[in-house]
């Protein structure tokens, strides 16, 4: 596979979070996604682990400032990915998880971006799943479980079921699967707490 460069180190992408982003929540979920982002990395395309990682943090590095045009979602980030020395192609991987709010932006084609597509809403539905359990952890959740809160759209309704089920789709995963294999990633950090989502 082809070395991907991202144009920035972790520290410099994660100075760019901070600087449009105050909500702890925001920075949290950014590093949940980074985290994800890198265990499937170590999987399908270990020699591009850093830029996977960068990817997952920045990719909602303009919500929290711009959350009222949904649209417009990783248009702003990609000005302020640009000026900070950010690559085409880590824009290109980050803009591709937006492009069910707006067609004009690139689809999901590299492995790395379909992963984003699949996992970063599902990453938030999973943690806020995981904060109503007596453990208040992701090691003993199960699909099972994420399946029941899956089916309730009332729960953490701001999780898109559809853009997780096309996802799957696009990894060529049963929703089996792909719920497996983010549970199984989350356990690899163990986050502890909701990190998106939250009502």
């Amino acid at each position: 596979m082809a070395t991907l460069n991202a144009g920035m180190t972790r520290e410099a992408a994660f100075e760019l979070l901070c600087a449009h982003n105050k909500e702890p929540f925001h920075i949290e979920h950014g590093e949940t996604v980074e985290a994800t982002m890198r265990y499937f990395a170590r999987e399908f395309d270990p020699e591009n682990e850093e830029f996977w990682g960068i990817v997952g943090l920045l990719h909602d590095l303009d919500w929290e400032e711009h959350d009222d045009e949904p649209e417009m979602h990783t248009i702003y980030a990609a000005a302020d990915i640009e000026a900070a020395g950010g690559t085409p192609e880590l824009i290109r991987a980050i803009q591709s998880h937006t492009s069910d709010y707006n067609p004009e932006l690139p689809r999901p084609e590299l492995k790395m971006e379909k992963i984003l597509f699949a996992t970063e809403e599902l990453t938030g539905l999973i943690g806020a799943a995981v904060v109503m359990r007596p453990s208040r952890s992701v090691m003993d959740f199960e699909v099972k479980s994420l399946k029941k809160k899956f089916k309730d759209k009332r729960f953490a309704a701001g999780v898109s079921r559809d853009v997780i089920r096309e996802g799957a789709a696009l990894l060529g995963w049963e929703l089996d699967e792909l719920f497996d294999r983010t549970i199984k990633a989350m356990q690899s950090f163990a986050p502890d707490k909701d990190t998106f989502g939250r009502e």
